[in-house]
């Protein structure tokens, strides 16, 4: 097996990495009160085994309903006091990291009965079809929400972050809006095309580039599928993707992080390649792929009680050299060793994955090796 690939450095704009591997966004609710000081460690330990870059697990912006647990991350009030110290510690050991501006939108979380100070927010008040939840957001709302986005980008730079990568995938929020299911808004923010109910995410995308100047990488995280509906699509040909993202590129996105249920299901008929090859192929723009990348299933069936199993890559990191990605975005196999990266360069076993590590704060690996 050769995973040669997967070690080559990647720069772009303010983000330099030194190999391929970066550490998946994971929301594992582990920062009580939003508080990101535990994580410099957990951070740490991922980028001494060999990872890249950091993803972090997603960040809330300042809307009283954005998080879907009272442990949700934060990126503003008083957490902004302990973001130094992570990035610092990922920067220390070699590393780059980047927040995920994530707001959970309607987005219930499995089996959670919390509500927030104020109301869950949403285009048309549902999640999915049949799914009622979130109060249906105003203008004001809109406008206040496209503020909030670019003030916690603004924040993440100025507390050492190498890039910033806006949430539009999962079924949360921006994505709400992009569904047709849950955005049947008959004003300025809805529409009968994918690309009228693009223009919310849209704003917050040049309000965040606007926050952060020219020269500061900007992630764009997308999916097809939803949580609330595994087997939805936004687009069915390689035409309506490029329709849909160009202007995402146009108002200031840099790279496209793609997140599928298996990496490598082919994403149109007709051809092999995955929903990240079919967007660097449309859009000339680099991809970071996610999708049970080196570890057997996927992560839906990991919360359902699946253990996942480790998986050869030489198919990863042959596609990637072969141009179809720029970089790969690890979940499980992350969580269940920081050591990941190395054992996969060194050719050294990994470890499984038990479903309870999805949720640990610190996993056993942590200060155990993996067998």
């Amino acid at each position: 097996m050769s995973v040669e690939a997967l070690f080559q450095p990647f720069a772009l704009k303010s983000l330099k990495l030194p190999n391929r591997i970066a550490m998946a966004s994971m929301a594992r609710w582990a920062t009580p009160g939003g508080d990101p000081a535990p994580l410099a460690d957990f951070y740490r330990r991922r980028v001494e085994g060999g990872t890249g870059l950091i993803l972090t697990e997603g960040a809330n912006p300042n809307r009283p309903a954005a998080g879907n647990d009272p442990n949700s991350l934060k990126l503003h009030g008083p957490a902004l006091d302990h973001w130094p110290a992570v990035t610092g510690a990922v920067h220390k050991a070699g590393g780059a990291i980047v927040p995920q501006l994530w707001h959970c939108g309607a987005t219930a979380k499995p089996g959670q009965k919390w509500a927030p100070l104020a109301p869950f927010e949403s285009p048309s008040g549902r999640q999915a079809p049949g799914m009622a939840r979130g109060i249906v957001m105003d203008e004001i709302a809109i406008l206040e929400t496209i503020a909030a986005f670019a003030d916690a980008a603004e924040s993440a730079k100025a507390a050492g972050f190498d890039g910033v990568e806006v949430h539009a995938g999962h079924g949360y929020l921006l994505d709400q809006f992009l569904w047709a299911a849950t955005n049947d808004r008959t004003d300025h923010w809805g529409g009968a095309t994918l690309a009228e109910r693009s223009r919310f995410p849209l704003e917050v995308v040049k309000a965040v580039r606007a926050a952060v100047g020219p020269d500061f990488a900007i992630s764009l995280r997308i999916s097809q599928w939803k949580s609330a509906d595994l087997t939805a699509r936004l687009v069915e040909t390689p035409q309506a993707l490029e329709a849909w993202l160009a202007p995402f590129i146009e108002v200031g996105v840099d790279i496209v992080s793609v997140s599928q249920l298996r990496w490598d299901t082919p994403e149109f008929e007709g051809s092999p390649l995955s929903l990240s090859g079919w967007v660097k192929k449309a859009l000339g723009v680099p991809t970071i792929l996610a999708g049970g990348i080196g570890m057997s299933g996927d992560f839906i069936s990991a919360f359902m009680g699946a253990p996942g199993r480790p998986e050869p890559l030489d198919a990863v990191a042959a596609r990637l050299a072969a141009g179809e990605f720029d970089l790969i975005a690890v979940g499980r196999g992350l969580l269940a060793d920081p050591d990941w990266a190395h054992r996969v360069q060194d050719g050294r076993p990994r470890s499984d994955c038990p479903p309870a590590r999805l949720f640990a704060g610190v996993t056993p690996s942590d200060s155990e090796s993996a067998a």
